[in-house]
């Protein structure tokens, strides 16, 4: 197999054998990947499958015959991971960056913007009054 892929095909291996279908239930990698067992694994094994998957096309893709097929580095998944930024599994920018805040349950509700303009508007009405009786 080419290289561009090798690197996440590894990593969905792993990501298999580490899985509860694997482990578990005891079936084997293939199994785990077809149809009635693949809902059953974590979503990063999924995403790992459909990154696979569109790497393996992309390596036929007459599209992409002098740019040839774009690696994705598993090394970049799990610092994207470990950091909180979002990643994307194949080729491109991250379609998550930034995107993401780290919350604790408490933030304050954000104000309607019904409510912003009609302070707005009052604010205003007050100005207007207080010139009036000058």
């Amino acid at each position: 197999m080419p290289s561009s892929c090798k690197e996440i095909r590894a990593a969905l291996a792993q990501c298999l054998q580490e899985s509860e279908c694997v482990m578990v239930q005891r079936n084997t990698a293939a199994d785990c990947l077809r149809s009635p067992l693949a809902e059953t694994l974590p979503t990063k094994c999924q995403q790992l499958k459909k990154g696979f998957g569109e790497c393996r096309r992309g390596m036929i893709d007459m599209r992409k015959r002098f740019r040839g097929n774009q690696p994705i580095t598993f090394k970049a998944l799990e610092t994207a991971e470990n950091s909180g930024e979002g990643y994307q599994l194949y080729a491109g920018r991250s379609a998550f960056s930034g995107a993401v805040r780290a919350t604790d349950g408490n933030e304050p509700e954000p104000r309607d913007w019904r409510e912003v303009e009609n302070e707005k508007l009052r604010a205003q009405q007050a100005q207007q009054l207080q010139q009036e009786k000058k």
